[in-house]
């Protein structure tokens, strides 16, 4: 009988990737607290050691924090989405050249497999080094790694090495003995196990199962039996078992949502079309881009909570469609008619966003009863035509006349740094 080989992952984590970004274009930022703020520049989403240190917390509004920021010359920069999408995605072309099974976790994580990588390097450990160090040469981020039997210990690994700097931004428990881990994980509370949320995390405290070392010792009947099979699969993963294969290939999502919120207030309905039509466009590019066609596509708009003198009013609207669709014509119709169903005078409108459900490869639906076929291949050619153009010449260099209009609605980044890598009029100079 064949014994299946044990599975080894790694899991590589940027830090503070938004700020991190930044910093490698701008060695001023170095060693200085810095915070990247969310849609016009709203609250800190990422920060660095030096901004945790003085107290900067995660989700802070930025306006709350500018007595702090002139004491101790905090740096607040917009979010740059340009910039870190193809920060990371050249991080990842490095990964590549280490392990060809990759999962783009998330776009500062990627989990790889280490099986049959063993004779390649005196140890997983200098593995890690070696991809730190190549990282932070050819891209220029500071990442950790680590090392685990599974996906969810190669999560906690990274995590140690991020927060115990005698491991210098590596740790490998795949090698570590059984009583040093033991008490390792005996150190580190629940709360941090990959796929404990905040509840679980308390219903486990009022067990008394607080730490990692804890819930690995349970039973993982037991666990299954209080919490159910997910937890039960983290209990496993904990023990070394893998559960949760990589995902080399991220499925098809089975809804997409386009939404942001308003640079300013809006009133007029026709505002509301425009933000909706280019929410759409950005839904419809997504659906398209995994081979997928909608079957409803939902539509909702919001004022703001936060203003307690204005009126407020929310309202959703879902319409069904005759037949699936990625065609952007026929979606942004539906969505716009939908709009003018719960559009209502008098509000002032601070988000708008819509929905795209009932996803399917559209290869399976049912024709309608006078259907030709031939307005399908006549939508297929067009949108090709429409992402084809916007790839070569930029973003909604063509776009739906809906969406044309004065943007006063657009979110604000006024504090945004160049677009270093995809826009050659920010190419940084050196002198």
């Amino acid at each position: 009988m064949t014994v299946p080989a044990r599975q080894k992952f790694a899991l590589v984590d940027v830090n503070a990737m938004y700020v991190s970004c930044d910093r490698a274009f701008d060695p001023r930022l170095r060693n200085r607290p810095v915070v990247t703020l969310s849609n016009n520049d709203g609250c800190v989403v990422a920060r660095s050691n030096e901004a945790k240190a003085l107290g900067v917390g995660m989700g802070v509004p930025w306006f709350q924090l500018r007595d702090l920021a002139r004491q101790h010359g905090i740096v607040a920069l917009s979010s740059n989405y340009a910039l870190y999408s193809d920060m990371s995605n050249r991080l990842v072309s490095v990964l590549r050249e280490y392990s060809p099974s990759i999962e783009v976790y998330s776009i500062d994580e990627s989990f790889f497999s280490l099986n049959g990588l063993e004779g390649l390097w005196p140890s997983f450990s200098a593995m890690g080094q070696a991809v730190r160090s190549r990282i932070w040469r050819d891209v220029c981020l500071p990442v950790c790694y680590g090392a685990g039997d599974s996906k969810t210990l190669a999560k906690l690994a990274n995590h140690v090495a991020k927060k115990r700097p005698e491991f210098n931004g590596v740790t490998d428990l795949t090698v570590m003995p059984a009583g040093e881990l033991s008490e390792l994980l005996s150190s580190i509370d629940v709360g941090e196990v990959w796929g404990v949320g905040r509840r679980t995390a308390s219903r486990l405290h009022s067990m008394g199962i607080d730490t990692v070392q804890a819930l690995r010792s349970v039973s993982p009947k037991a666990i299954r039996e209080q919490f159910g099979v997910v937890m039960e699969r983290t209990c496993n993963e904990l023990r070394g078992v893998s559960c949760i294969e990589l995902e080399e290939v991220a499925p098809p999502k089975q809804q997409i949502v386009s939404s942001r919120s308003f640079g300013s207030t809006v009133i007029t309905l026709r505002e509301i079309e425009e933000s909706v039509s280019m929410f759409m466009a950005r839904a419809s590019e997504k659906l398209r881009g995994q081979h997928s066609k909608c079957g409803a596509v939902q539509v909702f708009v919001m004022t703001d909570r936060f203003a307690e003198h204005d009126p407020q009013y929310s309202n959703a609207f879902t319409v069904p469609l005759p037949e699936p669709s990625d065609d952007l014509r026929i979606l942004a119709r539906a969505a716009l008619w939908g709009l003018k169903r719960i559009f209502r005078v008098g509000y002032r409108y601070k988000k708008a966003g819509v929905v795209l459900m009932d996803i399917s490869d559209g290869q399976t639906s049912q024709a309608t009863l006078f259907d030709t076929g031939m307005h399908q291949e006549r939508s297929a050619d067009v949108m090709a035509a429409l992402d084809g153009i916007n790839l070569r010449y930029g973003r909604d260099t063509v776009r739906l006349a809906s969406a044309a209009g004065s943007g006063r609605w657009a979110a604000r980044f006024d504090r945004k740094t160049p677009n270093y890598t995809t826009d050659w009029s920010d190419l940084p100079i050196a002198r």
